[in-house]
């Protein structure tokens, strides 16, 4: 992961030197993450229900090539989900806990474009991110949780990563739509079992300029 990243580094570095055309956007819109929840141990799998939050995200697009496009961005990640068994409130089995956090993220996205005449552009890409995680909150019933961000074994890890996919459309002045999914890749946890990770789906819109 690190490694990809430096890679995509150097092509922004590269491309900037180049005096290659450079525009600006933002995008905000809706999250609708999921945990999955792994122990190998017990042979466990299992994924969250999706909760609410949201997202907002702004990024330098840098034309490399003809219809070609890197994105490296700073993202504020509203994540988590509804997870059943009390597993991070320590509630009664058959209760659902809410888990909230928040992330802020460094993307570096590769997108290619494909016009679609003068009205604008169907866009696909994908690339990898890294995240740090600010704050985080359990929710079960009435009781609310703070979830300490952290090294011990019962704090959530600070750092995260995993590979963003996107798609959408650009209007050609400048307005776009966007759907995106989120594949972590870190363990959320400072212990080996049970591995926790986050999947996120997002929907939003955007303005580049």
């Amino acid at each position: 992961m690190k490694k990809i990243l430096l890679s995509l580094g150097a092509t922004f570095l590269l491309a900037a030197g180049a005096n290659a055309q450079v525009s600006y956007g933002v995008k905000a819109g809706l999250n609708l993450p999921k945990v999955k929840i792994t122990a190998d141990d017990v042979n466990m799998s299992y994924t969250s229900d999706a909760s609410t939050n949201f997202y907002v995200s702004g990024y330098a697009s840098i034309l490399a090539a003809p219809n070609f496009a890197i994105q490296p961005g700073v993202s504020l990640q509203g994540k988590g989900g509804k997870v059943k068994e009390g597993h991070f409130t320590g509630g009664a089995a058959g209760e659902t806990a809410t888990l909230n956090f928040m992330s802020i993220e460094i993307p570096v996205n590769a997108v290619y474009y494909i016009p679609t005449g003068t009205v604008g552009s169907v866009f696909v890409g994908a690339g990898p991110y890294l995240g740090f995680n600010v704050s985080a909150k359990a929710k079960n019933g009435n009781i609310s949780q703070d979830i300490n961000i952290g090294s011990s074994d019962d704090e959530m890890k600070r750092i995260d990563y995993g590979a963003n996919f996107l798609a959408g459309y650009k209007l050609s002045n400048g307005i776009l739509f966007n759907l995106g999914y989120g594949l972590g890749l870190a363990n959320l946890e400072n212990i080996d079992s049970p591995k926790v990770k986050n999947q996120v789906l997002s929907l939003g819109v955007g303005f580049e300029f």
